[in-house]
């Protein structure tokens, strides 16, 4: 059979399956064929038509209570007459002039989507002059500014209505009526690839336009849960290729498991991270067991992942398991904790062959902690992971707390050499430098999550190498 981009709908239609971009819709025009209610629907291309109708081979589609059917049509374009009377024909693109400038809308966004994973994407299509993101109520939006018309066409015609990753981040792209796009900054948000002078754009006090993730995400920066499974980078489909078994019919485009990865560290991922790991349970030995506890040891990993479950071994106390969110946060805490010194002993890390922490009397459950750092402000919390520092950031402190009250609550861990208290975003925080990482590392074990006049603070390495 010839397959078209129209088919007919028995019944009326009033809800899109999520896996349908609204904009892939170009023609909907009901028929009363003997008061049948049925309707033809012509979409923007033959794969949009081919993706509804897989949609519906497993879902019995409905509205109002009553069923719909769905068939292809025998009609490869629809037409609908003009105001003068005159037969018109519906052209797949309204209109749409190409330009080597693209309008590209990202629905979805679960992840974070930089100026760096928008190159990665789009560059294997033609040179990439420059890239703008923005929201706007529509959503998560960019602009980019390809060297030739031409690479523009091949780019939407591969890219159109598929995902950056797996399920989630779908790329609407259309063309743009922009000439020239003016950038002034080389950061996360914008980039010319042509002009690597340009300044990087300088924070300010108060602003939320400068926060990357405050730009791509809405004030404060949030990204959605990743959930237990983390994300779940599509395979790369090469154009002409066909999509692997399980995808949509768009397939993914090239944003493999490392890359999916580097995403969440702007583009690069750190040194001895692979970011391909699916073992997300490790095995900790050498621990002190008369001041070590469950608690303790959520307390430094979550700064890697949030923690599913943690289990101390009876018969060998110096041994715990540990499930992580998923295999990525796993390889995190195993690149940054492996060899670290924790009350006087050398802590070792591997990865367990067990897949998962069974749920237990003697395990204990961190699926459903608040104090999970990567539920909320995921991306940021990514970049800020690190080694053991001296340098301990503090936060969710009281508004009218003094420097001695978090020195004396931190000073039994260890000497702190220097110590600041600022406000952020109009909340207090504070800077701890210790003499040692040994000691900031058993502050961190202890405090995270203390309380302190009546406030749960939060304890993180930070990078900074001075206060």
């Amino acid at each position: 059979n010839t397959f078209y981009s129209t088919f007919n709908i028995y019944c009326s239609v009033t809800r899109i399956p999520g896996c349908v971009v609204v904009s892939s819709i170009v023609w909907l025009i009901f028929l009363p064929l003997s008061l049948k209610l049925q309707a033809l629907l012509q979409m923007q291309d033959i794969p949009s038509a081919i993706n509804l109708m897989q949609y519906y081979t497993t879902v019995q589609p409905s509205v109002r209570g009553r069923n719909v059917y769905m068939q292809f049509s025998s009609h490869p374009e629809l037409t609908t007459p003009d105001q003068s009377g005159q037969t018109r024909r519906l052209p797949a693109e309204q209109e749409l002039l190409p330009n080597r400038i693209l309008l590209i809308t990202i629905h979805n966004p679960l992840y974070p989507i930089t100026v760096d994973v928008l190159h990665q994407v789009f560059s294997p299509h033609g040179f990439v002059e420059k890239i703008v993101t923005f929201t706007k109520s529509a959503g998560l939006q960019a602009l980019l500014q390809y060297a030739s018309q031409s690479s523009a066409v091949q780019a939407r015609s591969t890219l159109q209505g598929r995902n950056i990753y797996d399920g989630c981040c779908t790329l609407d792209i259309q063309y743009s009526n922009l000439q020239e796009l003016q950038v002034n900054y080389n950061n996360e948000r914008t980039r010319d690839f042509t002009n690597a002078a340009l300044p990087s754009e300088q924070s300010r006090p108060g602003n939320p336009g400068n926060n990357i993730m405050s730009s791509l995400f809405g004030e404060g920066g949030h990204v959605y849960s990743m959930g237990a499974g983390g994300p779940r980078p599509g395979g790369f489909q090469q154009s002409g290729g066909h999509p692997a078994l399980g995808m949509n019919s768009y397939g993914q485009v090239a944003m493999g498991g490392a890359s999916a990865a580097a995403a969440a560290f702007g583009g690069v991922l750190p040194p001895g991270i692979t970011g391909t790991n699916d073992r997300s349970t490790l095995l900790v030995s050498n621990l002190v067991p008369e001041k070590i506890d469950a608690d303790r040891l959520f307390n430094l990993f979550s700064n890697y992942g949030n923690i599913v479950r943690i289990k101390i071994l009876h018969n060998k106390p110096d041994h715990a398991l540990i499930q992580m969110g998923d295999g990525f946060q796993a390889e995190l805490a195993f690149n940054y904790l492996k060899g670290v010194t924790l009350f006087g002993k050398r802590m070792d890390v591997n990865f367990s062959k067990h897949a998962q922490i069974n749920p237990s009397p003697d395990t204990s459950d961190f699926s459903s902690s608040p104090l999970n750092r990567f539920n909320r402000n995921a991306a940021k919390n990514y970049r800020y992971c690190c080694a053991p520092t001296k340098m301990i950031h503090v936060s969710s402190l009281p508004a009218d707390i003094a420097l001695e009250d978090i020195t004396s609550h931190l000073s039994a861990h260890g000497t702190v050499a220097n110590a600041k208290v600022f406000e952020s975003n109009g909340k207090k925080q504070a800077l701890m430098l210790f003499e040692s990482e040994e000691q900031a590392t058993e502050a961190l074990v202890c405090k995270h999550a203390s309380q302190l006049q009546s406030n749960t603070i939060r304890l993180a390495f930070s990078k900074l190498a001075s206060v």
